[in-house]
């Protein structure tokens, strides 16, 4: 009697083994799905204004707040002060931002869209903050709270992991 629970305990670890690595292919292939449709939106991106999905939106959040300086809108984007310099520079030198020091306070610089950046921005391919921000907001509370648990245990499970990444857009990576 011993030996047949042993056997079939064998036979439930080995099936239980046998889902739980199908079930996590499976979760693999989100992640793959999820990926690849961020990159082909960054490509569309590219292809139809001519510049990066992070360029993009740095020019929408500068449209929508005149002004604004570059501490704030890397604010906005989660991003790192100074990758928001970088690429408010890249975009200074071409043209589609400008910059301004405020007249009462000669320490603050303000930023604004030029024309040519503004008619970009009217025929750019939505939405410019990106498809995978623009899906984490549409979900309820809870189920973000569970999704973002969830990640830091896969986080803690990677051998490998830098959480400089953190802090860069997606389209930089």
């Amino acid at each position: 009697m011993l030996r047949v629970q042993q056997r079939h305990a064998e036979r439930k670890h080995k099936l239980s083994k046998r889902i739980k690595n199908q079930l996590s292919l499976q979760v693999l292939k989100k992640f793959r799905i999820i990926y690849g449709s961020v990159r082909q939106q960054f490509r569309d991106v590219e292809q139809t204004c001519g510049v990066t999905g992070s360029q993009l939106w740095i020019l929408q959040e500068v449209a929508k707040t005149p002004g604004i300086g570059v501490s704030e809108l890397a604010d906005r984007l989660s991003i790192h002060q100074s990758t928001g310099s970088q690429l408010v520079e890249k975009l200074v030198t071409r043209s589609l931002i400008n910059k301004e020091r405020s007249k009462e306070d000669q320490r603050r610089v303000g930023l604004w869209v030029t024309d040519e950046a503004s008619r970009l921005l009217k025929n750019a391919p939505g939405p410019a903050e990106g498809i995978l921000p623009e899906a984490l907001q549409a979900l309820p509370e809870a189920a973000l709270l569970a999704l973002d648990n969830s990640l830091i245990g896969v986080i803690g499970q990677l051998r490998i992991h830098d959480d400089k990444y953190a802090d860069r857009p997606l389209s930089d990576l």
